[in-house]
C-alpha cells in the first residue's frame, strides 16, 4: 500500500470540516490527525510561538504579523471563520456611549490587540464612523500570538494577571469592550453592560450591501518545510477543505438537522443576502476586496510595516483553467 504524508491539522469543530474529521472527505495522500478540542486563542499560541502542529487554523492577523516579520509560515486561502462584528462592541451602560463617536478618548478594552475581530473593529470604526484607533486608551488582556513594537502614539495597557476584562466592563473600569465571543455578561444579561449597536444585524447587512464584505478571521496556516518536502500538498489539502464544504453545505438543507424552529429561513435568508456559498474559499472575487481591505487596516493602525500583497500571503493552490475532477472526461 502506498504510504500517505502524515500531518497533524488543528482547527475548529465546524460543521464545514466534519467530512474531513469524520473520514468521509480525504485528501488524496495524506493521512489527518485533526484536533479540535482546543479553543482559539490556545491553537493560535500553539501554533505560532510553539510550531506544534503541521497545519492549523489560525488568526489571520497574527499570521500576517507573523508572516511580515519573516517567522517561517505559509498559509492556504481557506477561511473556516468569519464573522460580521458589529454585534461585538459591548459598553458599560454607565458610560453614556450612545454612538461609535462616544468612543473617542475613552478605555476601551480588547482580548488582545493582535486578534483578528479587534482589527477588524477598530478598521470598522475608523473606517466607516470615524473613530480613529489612536483615539482610544487600549486595555489588553492576553499576551501577544506574535511580538510586535507598538506603534508610536498609541496608548495600549495590559490588565494585571489577576483582572479579567470582561469583569472591568461589568464593574465599569473600562467604558467598553470589543470582543471576539458573546460576553459572559450579555449571556447572563447583566443590565451593567449593553451593545453600542442594539440592533447589530440590521448594520451588518447594510455594512454588506454597501461593500460586499462578510470579515474573514482565520486562515489555514502550514509550515513552510511541510511544503518544501511535499510541495502538492498545499493543493491537495485545499480541494479536500472545498469538498467537505460542500458536503456540509448539502447537509445543511435539511432543517431537520437543526434544533431551531425557523431553521431554513433563517438560511433562506442568508441565501438571499450572501449568496449560495457565504464561505468561499481561494483569493479571487470579493475574498480579494476582504483581503485588501483587512490588509489595509492592519497596516494603519501599524500592525504590519507595508501593505502586503495577497499573494505574498498566500499559497497558490490554482490548477489552471477547467482543470479537476468536474471537468474531467
Amino acid at each position: 500500500m502506498t504510504k500517505k504524508v502524515e500531518l497533524t491539522l488543528a482547527c475548529g469543530d465546524y460543521e464545514i470540516v466534519r467530512a474531513l474529521k469524520e473520514g468521509t472527505v480525504r485528501p488524496d495522500g495524506i493521512e489527518l490527525t485533526i484536533l479540535t478540542e482546543m479553543d482559539s486563542t490556545t491553537r493560535h499560541w500553539r501554533f505560532l510561538r510553539n510550531g506544534e502542529f503541521d497545519v492549523a487554523e489560525v488568526s489571520l492577523s497574527s499570521y500576517m504579523a507573523a508572516k511580515t516579520r519573516g517567522l517561517p509560515f505559509d498559509a492556504i486561502p481557506v477561511f473556516l471563520h468569519r464573522r460580521f462584528r458589529h454585534g461585538f462592541i459591548f459598553t458599560h451602560t454607565a458610560s453614556s456611549i450612545r454612538e461609535p463617536k462616544d468612543l473617542i478618548g475613552r478605555k476601551v478594552g480588547v482580548k488582545s490587540y493582535l486578534v483578528t475581530a479587534s482589527l477588524w473593529l477598530r478598521g470598522l470604526l475608523e473606517g466607516e464612523y470615524g473613530v480613529p484607533h489612536q483615539s482610544i486608551e487600549w486595555y489588553s488582556e492576553l499576551d501577544e500570538d506574535v511580538d510586535y513594537t507598538l506603534p508610536s502614539g498609541l496608548k495600549l495597557h495590559k490588565i494585571a494577571e489577576d483582572k479579567s476584562i470582561e469583569q472591568m466592563l461589568v464593574d465599569g473600569e473600562i467604558d467598553a469592550l470589543l470582543h471576539p465571543d458573546l460576553i459572559a455578561p450579555i449571556k447572563k444579561r447583566d443590565p451593567r453592560v449593553g451593545r453600542l449597536f442594539p440592533n447589530y444585524k440590521a448594520e451588518e447587512i447594510a455594512y454588506y450591501e454597501r461593500t460586499g464584505i462578510f470579515p474573514i478571521m482565520h486562515v489555514m496556516g502550514i509550515r513552510p518545510d511541510i511544503v518544501v518536502r511535499h510541495p502538492w500538498v498545499p493543493i491537495n489539502l485545499y480541494i479536500a477543505f472545498e469538498e467537505a464544504k460542500q458536503v456540509a453545505m448539502k447537509r445543511m438543507e435539511n432543517p431537520r438537522i437543526v434544533p431551531l424552529a425557523w431553521y431554513r429561513e433563517a438560511w433562506e435568508e442568508q441565501q438571499a443576502i450572501l449568496g449560495d456559498d457565504p464561505w468561499a474559499y481561494g483569493v479571487e472575487g470579493q475574498n480579494a476586496r476582504t483581503l485588501e481591505t483587512v490588509i489595509g487596516y492592519a497596516h494603519q493602525q501599524g500592525l504590519i510595516d507595508r501593505k502586503v500583497a495577497i499573494s505574498d500571503l498566500f499559497l497558490d493552490v490554482s490548477q489552471g483553467r477547467k482543470r479537476g475532477d468536474k471537468h474531467r472526461v
